[in-house]
């Protein structure tokens, strides 16, 4: 042991020694990182081969449920009909696509049959309007006025297909911005259980498919495109084009930024939660408020004339036997 420290202390051993171990700290810091496996790297790659499984089993899936048809099914006389007439070229609408998707219609058959419908809706009402108006009963009017009821005829068959669009995507919008609050509730369940956003997706648009059908298709439709699309954010905004609820595009933007940016999805999504049950709980006690103010026009014309008979009855009777 003695000998060994006297070796230690002396400069013509330890300068060596010093300058080995210096060379194999060099050796094994520049080989370090080629010889120890990149965890960040393997967990991102098992991250990437998950996502291709979960896609793949949500294609098999959507393959297999032959009951949840999004796109209507092409009739073959409607198609003959627009293709031979080219109504396209004059019924279409630019906003025809958005129009339809708002109401629930998907697919190139539903523009086919809302062209159809454009063109033989006015047709119908003209050729009834003329009959009744020139062969059944003319109403008293002159030639000029029996012309401009059948050209409004016209024209009122050529919108109505637009406002039956246009009611029906209201009714969609308000079905989906009631029962949202409860879907948002669940979405956040199944995001603070640690399931992935497709897997939640799937499982709120099973479950609200109680209280919203619109919502539980918009939703069914966002799953699948997020197995199908490269980026979650395309998905994303298009939930939020199609259903066009305020609720709807607040819950979008703070799964963009959470994409973006990585923040925490539990804790955005306990917010706008939140923020969603006050703003419908706001909603009740303003209808609730303006309740009295429509109820006094009813009170006046049906309770206060049965309350004055009631009250007056007996006692006007009385007097009548008086006389």
């Amino acid at each position: 042991m003695a000998y060994f420290l006297s070796k230690i202390r002396d400069p013509s051993v330890l300068i060596p020694l010093l300058a080995v171990l210096s060379a194999l700290a060099t050796i094994l810091t520049l080989a370090l990182p080629y010889i120890s496996p990149d965890i960040l790297q393997k967990r991102m790659k098992d991250v990437a081969i998950e996502r291709e499984r979960i896609r793949s089993r949500e294609r098999e899936r959507l393959a297999k449920a032959g009951r949840i048809i999004l796109r209507q099914e092409e009739k073959a006389f409607m198609k003959r009909i627009v293709e031979r007439f080219r109504l396209s070229d004059w019924l279409s609408t630019e906003t025809a696509t958005a129009k339809l998707a708002a109401a629930g219609f998907r697919g190139p058959a539903a523009e086919t049959a809302f062209i159809f419908f454009r063109a033989v809706v006015p047709a119908g009402l003209l050729v009834l309007g003329a009959f009744y108006l020139f062969l059944v009963d003319d109403l008293g009017y002159s030639g000029l006025t029996r012309f401009g009821a059948l050209i409004s005829l016209v024209y009122l068959g050529i919108k109505a297909p637009e406002v039956y669009l246009t009611n029906l995507a209201a009714k969609r919008r308000e079905s989906m911005r009631r029962a949202f609050p409860d879907a948002l509730d669940l979405l956040l369940i199944c995001v603070e259980a640690g399931i992935s956003i497709e897997l939640a997706f799937r499982r709120v648009a099973e479950e609200i498919g109680q209280q919203s059908v619109p919502l539980a298709e918009e939703l069914t439709l966002t799953t699948a495109e997020l197995s199908f699309l490269p980026e979650r954010r395309q998905a994303y905004e298009n939930l939020a084009k199609r259903a066009d609820v305020s609720s709807i595009r607040q819950i979008v933007t703070v799964l963009n930024q959470a994409e973006r940016y990585g923040t925490p999805l539990g804790s955005a999504l306990r917010v706008v939660s939140q923020e969603s049950r006050d703003t419908r709980m706001a909603e009740a006690e303003k209808k609730a408020a303006a309740l009295p103010p429509k109820l006094t026009v009813p009170m006046i014309v049906f309770f206060l004339p049965v309350l004055f008979v009631v009250i007056l009855g007996p006692a006007i009777s009385q007097v009548m036997k008086s006389f």
